[in-house]
């Protein structure tokens, strides 16, 4: 009988939100896979790592983290081929994704190429938006607001105009482009309306009005805000828990 692939969502960074669901699958897994940089540790891996068991058989799936294409299908070809052995062998595979596996996750290159030969199964995570809005203390959207998710590899004019037209918006992958994306935020006058937070829910997180933040970079693991409403913006209470 072959095995079931799980796409399990480990949340935003902080151990204590992976799920219960997530939990019991990651600690009675017998072969784990995740995502990982060609150079240093795999921080969906880094999450989950107090809940592997010893013994496991692991699988990182090796995806350089450069600005440069690369031939990603090639990886994730030989990376479903490694894990179909395991599955057709009756082995459930649980593969490890940051946040939500669904959400922008790598998750989907090996669900479009494993899940019509396998059972597949996905674990939703807890996001990055929701865990920035928490750390901001305000919420995404409300009523009818027109909520969106915006790209910030997104060429200018593609970024002026759906910043423009919603009424809330996140900013993701804002990293190398924050120097643009704050430009532009300033452009349109939202810039009181912004907030930012890097790193949500680590020991080193940074939460902070747009306003605050020095310098023309960003770490990768970095959001920005906007919430276009009349109520002003301010800082959630930052506790120690």
């Amino acid at each position: 009988m072959s095995g079931t692939l799980y796409g399990v969502g480990v949340g935003p960074g902080d151990p204590d939100l992976i799920t219960l669901k997530a939990h019991r699958l990651i600690s009675g897994a017998a072969v784990i896979a995740y995502p990982a940089p060609d150079t240093g540790e795999s921080f969906a891996r880094s999450i989950a790592a107090g809940f592997i068991p010893a013994g496991a058989i692991e699988i990182p799936i090796v995806v350089p983290m450069r600005s440069e294409r690369f031939p990603a299908r090639e990886v994730y070809d030989g990376a479903a081929a490694e894990i179909g052995g395991h599955l057709d062998s009756g082995r459930d595979v649980v593969v490890l994704c940051e946040g939500d596996p669904f959400f922008y996750g790598s998750f989907m290159y090996l669900f479009e190429r494993l899940a019509p030969l396998h059972a597949c199964e996905i674990v939703p995570g807890v996001t990055s938006l929701t865990a920035c809005a928490s750390a901001l203390g305000r919420p995404l959207a409300a009523r009818n607001d027109h909520f969106a998710v915006i790209p910030a590899p997104l060429d200018e004019a593609a970024l002026r105009a759906r910043l423009v037209e919603c009424d809330a918006a996140a900013i993701i992958k804002v990293g190398r482009h924050f120097a643009k994306v704050r430009r532009l935020v300033e452009e349109l006058g939202l810039t009181e309306k912004a907030g930012y937070v890097a790193r949500a829910t680590l020991a080193n997180q940074q939460v902070m009005p747009l306003v605050d933040v020095a310098g023309d970079e960003a770490p990768y693991f970095s959001m920005i805000l906007i919430y276009k409403g009349d109520e002003p913006w301010s800082l959630a209470p930052q506790s120690s828990s």
